[in-house]
């Protein structure tokens, strides 16, 4: 397998600067995810490292290797695309066997039988080798696209959303997959999603990519519990993070916050750790973040919650989202399903702040959080050495 390496990578397309000082270290063995918005850039750092495309500056290294003017032919990468690229006139069989029977990669026709059979059996498709694509499933097309870059045993799996056209159940099924596989054959892998879910379940370690610069970099708890600004907080989760703009200000026992344009006041849980940080800070305005599992609601009145009126409720699955509206700040919650609400019915408040995150009002960045020090145990383990 390989390690990978980007150091300040900048590609350009006219005036467009897909990416600008990227720069990566993906461990031999990894499943490396680059996450991120369309357009973000994660295509163009895939491409950069097959080969198809070559940065304007920077390096691109495997094992330590200068591969900038090395084909994408020689790289020994294999790729697995959205749309499958499968041959329409060949079998499965020899659509998987086609990368073996290439010159650069040429094997004997034993091996491809015996490698082929392995591959297909191993992914549940060996009864369907003498089938053409178009009498495939979307689901088994993708299987065959995968099968036909895990015969070959490149240095490198690079797969660009290959399950973005299958439907929810068989994609959640191919995550289980994909993970048990790579795991199996110990295979430095990069994945591109714009799927947080994906993401989390199947990486080692995420990338967070925005306007062709890495924002991020970290396991999947590091980027959902401490991430490094309100972009990245926002991007992890459905439903999406709850941003609250206030104050702190420093009372005789600790601080309060106070939410802005509104009357409402709390004081914060205490956490000797984050009022040494807001001491040592100097902070006043800020965004206080909380995921929509930690507020509270009641269609009751009670003392302390602040009044809403429902926005929106939408069942989704396993449970239902109430968007509430305070004077233009919606609040997204979590609900059961099956509960009766109307539209513009009143519905009361509250957060459980002791899972509060902090972020600059101004710079939007990553200030602190409650059990930080806790969280960064669990979520930044040490490295191993060697």
């Amino acid at each position: 397998m390989a390690r990978i390496t980007l150091e300040n990578v900048k590609k350009s397309f006219g005036k467009v600067q897909a990416l600008d000082g990227v720069s990566l270290d993906i461990k031999d063995k990894e499943f490396f995810v680059l996450f991120g918005p369309a357009g973000a850039g994660k295509t163009t750092i895939l491409n950069n490292i097959a080969g198809i495309q070559v940065p304007e500056e920077g390096i691109v290294k495997f094992d330590g290797e200068i591969v900038n003017l090395v084909d994408a032919a020689h790289r020994d990468t294999a790729m697995v695309f959205e749309n499958y690229a499968l041959y329409p006139q060949m079998t499965v069989y020899d659509n998987m066997a086609s990368a073996l029977r290439s010159k650069l990669y040429k094997k004997d026709e034993d091996y491809i039988q015996k490698r082929v059979h392995e591959i297909a059996k191993m992914m549940n498709m060996d009864h369907l080798l003498e089938r053409l694509p178009s009498q495939l499933s979307n689901g088994q097309k993708q299987r065959v696209a995968m099968g036909r870059a895990l015969v070959r045993m490149p240095k490198v799996y690079l797969m660009d959303e290959p399950l973005a056209h299958l439907d929810a159940k068989l994609r959640n099924a191919m995550r289980t997959e994909l993970k048990s596989i790579q795991a199996q054959f110990g295979t430095t892998s990069v994945y591109v999603t714009h799927d947080f879910m994906e993401a989390l379940s199947l990486a080692d370690r995420i990338a967070v990519i925005n306007e062709g610069k890495v924002v991020q970099i970290g396991t999947g708890d590091a980027i959902y519990d401490l991430p490094v600004n309100e972009f990245v907080a926002t991007l992890m989760g459905d439903p999406e993070i709850n941003v609250i703009p206030g104050r702190i200000e420093k009372t005789e026992t600790g601080y309060r916050f106070s939410m802005q344009g509104s009357g409402k006041s709390n004081d914060l849980p205490e956490d000797k750790d984050l009022f040494a940080k807001f001491e040592a800070l100097g902070v006043e305005k800020v965004d206080l973040a909380l995921r929509p599992q930690h507020l509270v609601y009641s269609f009751d009145p009670v003392p302390g919650y602040l009044h809403c009126t429902v926005y929106s409720y939408e069942s989704i699955g396993n449970k239902s989202v109430i968007v509430a509206d305070h004077e233009g700040l919606q609040l997204r919650l979590i609900a059961p399903n099956g509960l009766r609400v109307k539209i513009d019915q009143d519905v009361y408040v509250d957060t459980k702040l002791n899972y509060s995150l902090f972020f600059d009002y101004e710079t939007k960045e990553f200030l602190a959080r409650y059990n930080e020090a806790e969280i960064r145990k669990i979520a930044e383990p040490e490295e191993e050495e060697g």
